[in-house]
């Protein structure tokens, strides 16, 4: 339920503090990084219009004030059987350069290890796993705690110091035992909008707390098969242990996703504003509001669309 990079994307690793400790065997890790290095494969048209398409996001974010920091999600793996459009979450923020970059947790599978990472937006946009149907949405907060999330994510001993030495795709949000990508990202919400005082392995504890306290709700993820479930138990990257007891029997997994930290970053920000582009091989979509666009990246009232031949 959130990203993993078997090829070393296009981007730079922000620098740990101290030297992260091996976290996995080696045979975990060649496990991890066979599951996990899947590229889909482009032909010249198809990597044409996404950089087209990722050309309609940098064009979107370059409409906010300068300084501010936006959530950005994309569409990466299929959920569509969980009814979940955007898997993946991460913040878009503006270098002195006037560059947009998304800083991001990735699992690197022959590293054996998470990490902070940030990506430009055509790198972040090419990203996703299917190249004829691409989702990507922003949610640009105000001005206050769009520069606290950005002062936050900057702060490379804090942001770094989010990190679990385990990597689990479908982690529980209130746990330390995993995290996945969003659950990093709804930890440095935390960071940035709390008064958390703790620093070191207590930081990732006290987020936790807070997030609870402050109504964040974890998607619900309802998993429809016993045989999934027992997946887990095959399947390096995904684990059940972490999850409570009454939630395994029940079959519904809270794990943080983006459409999670979107509904928390609009109660905790009011005014926060939402923007999705799309683009189904033929065209992009520009859908402003709450609302979802259309499946299948079809126009409703009211969007922009943009040919992208």
């Amino acid at each position: 339920m959130a990203s993993v990079s078997g090829a070393q994307p296009t981007g730079t690793e922000v620098p740990p503090a101290s030297p992260p400790a091996q976290s996995q065997s080696q045979a975990t890790n060649a496990l991890s990084s066979a599951w996990c290095s899947r590229t889909p494969a482009m032909t010249v048209q198809q990597q044409a219009r996404l950089l087209r398409f990722a050309s309609l996001v940098q064009a979107e974010l370059n409409r906010q004030a300068p300084g501010s920091s936006t959530l950005i999600s994309r569409s990466g793996l299929d959920l569509a059987r969980f009814q979940i459009r955007y898997s993946h979450a991460a913040l878009a923020w503006q270098n002195e350069r006037g560059d947009w970059l998304t800083r991001q947790l990735y699992y690197a599978c022959e590293e054996g290890r998470p990490r902070v990472y940030d990506q430009g937006v055509a790198g972040f946009v090419l990203g996703g796993n299917d190249p004829e149907l691409s989702y990507i949405a922003l949610l640009t907060l105000p001005e206050a705690p769009g520069r606290a999330l950005r002062d936050a994510a900057l702060d490379r001993p804090r942001a770094v110091g989010l990190l679990a030495a385990r990597y689990s795709a479908n982690a529980y949000a209130f746990s330390l035992a995993y995290q996945n990508c969003n659950q990093w990202l709804a930890e440095l919400l935390a960071v940035a909008w709390a008064p958390l005082r703790e620093e070191g392995p207590e930081l990732r504890a006290q987020a936790q707390r807070w997030l609870a306290q402050a109504g964040y709700a974890p998607t619900p993820v309802a998993v429809d098969s016993h045989w999934l479930m027992l997946a887990s138990a095959f399947i390096p990257l995904v684990h059940l242990n972490d999850h409570p007891e009454e939630d395994r029997y029940a079959r519904r997994l809270r794990v943080s996703l983006p459409a999670s930290l979107e509904a928390f970053a609009r109660q905790q920000a009011p005014g926060s504003e939402r923007v999705e582009i799309c683009q189904n091989g033929r065209q992009a979509v520009i859908h402003r509001g709450w609302t979802p666009v259309a499946e299948g990246c079809v126009p409703g009232p009211g969007d922009e669309v943009v040919a992208l031949d």
